[in-house]
């Protein structure tokens, strides 16, 4: 005899899992590796938050206004506040003010709403910010400070004199000794000039992996990165994408010549490797939504960052690897979602 088992009712369907539970877990996942940022490099990187976020929804209301869509929902749901938060990370804590105001236009209104706003942007909206203002800002974005305490001349830049270079472009006398390029700019302007990478290397903004301050963000970053997986808001497809292709792909080439190319571990903890592996590519509206075609994904965005990177004149290549994925993106879901259970096969010969 069988006992009864105490069921609900059907219809027996898993909740939906809510767009603004996905982006505050991905804000929370990005707590670490910001306060590691903000360790590093100071608090340059709060002021451009408040600039980022202060611009994104503020386009985000006004975009809602003018398609007449409610604003609460839209407003409340952290996809604004993710998407600064994501361009933040990527560019310098002491870009002009306008940099972060023209980004979050063109990741807002362009990216996101000219297509159709949340859910139909085929482009990663923080991404298109990043390279509008790479092209547009190539100076502004090439200006860092070195880590905390990396050298002796670099002070611990007190909030009025970060808000004087933001914001007035008058940077402080002896704010200009202290300036640093990042690890990957300084390997491509140190390649131009003609030094080999083992010289070039030897300069202290570099680690043990890939520069002072860099590989402990990279490092929080795949920390958070576990945290979205084990909640199940990413799959481990395109990471595991992003990361051992871009190990396969610059192997070779670092074998062939270690003074002209980077090495593996170069490449994934010297630049925005890590934040696009768990972060960017693994975005489901801009993404693949296959196994196989988030694989194929995460694979094209490392390759395509490697070549960037060797061959071309950007030092960090990750947001235009990412874009031009986004535009195979729909080819390759095509391609790769499995047809449904019962379906027959269409016959190329009967249309």
């Amino acid at each position: 005899m069988t006992e009864a088992l105490n069921t609900r009712g059907a219809p027996h369907l898993p909740s939906r899992i809510s767009v603004q539970r996905v982006m505050r877990w991905v804000c929370l996942a990005l707590v670490p590796a910001t306060l590691a940022h903000l360790y590093y490099f100071g608090l340059g990187i709060l002021i451009q938050m408040i600039l980022a976020t202060g611009s994104a929804y503020l386009f985000e209301w006004w975009c809602l206004r003018w398609r007449q869509q409610p604003l609460r929902p839209f407003l409340t749901d952290l996809s604004a506040l993710v998407t600064a938060w994501l361009f933040v990370l990527c560019i310098s804590p002491v870009a002009p003010w306008y940099v972060a105001v023209v980004g979050m236009f063109f990741a807002i209104v362009v990216a996101k709403h000219l297509y159709g706003g949340l859910g139909n942007n085929i482009f990663n909206p923080a991404m298109v910010g990043f390279a509008v203002i790479l092209i547009a800002f190539p100076q502004a974005m090439s200006l860092w400070l070195p880590p905390s305490g990396l050298m002796e001349a670099n002070p611990s830049l007190g909030l009025g004199e970060l808000m004087s270079w933001i914001f007035m472009g008058a940077p402080t006398a002896g704010i200009d000794a202290v300036t640093a390029a990042t690890p990957l700019s300084a390997i491509l302007t140190g390649l131009q000039q003609g030094f080999a990478l083992s010289e070039i290397v030897t300069q202290p903004i570099f680690g043990d992996f890939g520069g002072q301050g860099w590989e402990w963000i990279a490092n929080w970053l795949f920390l958070g990165g576990l945290v979205l997986w084990y909640k199940g808001i990413i799959t481990w497809h395109v990471p595991a994408a992003v990361l051992m292709t871009t190990i396969a792909a610059a192997t070779p080439f670092y074998l062939f010549n270690g003074d002209l190319y980077l090495a593996p571990q170069q490449h994934i903890f010297a630049g925005g490797t890590m934040l696009a592996a768990f972060f960017i590519a693994t975005d489901p509206t801009s993404g693949c939504s296959s196994d196989r075609g988030k694989i194929i994904f995460g694979a094209g965005v490392a390759i395509l960052t490697v070549l960037i990177r060797n061959f071309g004149s950007y030092p960090d290549a990750i947001a235009f690897a990412v874009l031009l994925m986004n535009m195979a993106a729909p080819m390759i879901d095509r391609l790769t979602i499995p047809q449904p259970y019962g379906k027959k096969p269409q016959d190329p010969h009967h249309g």
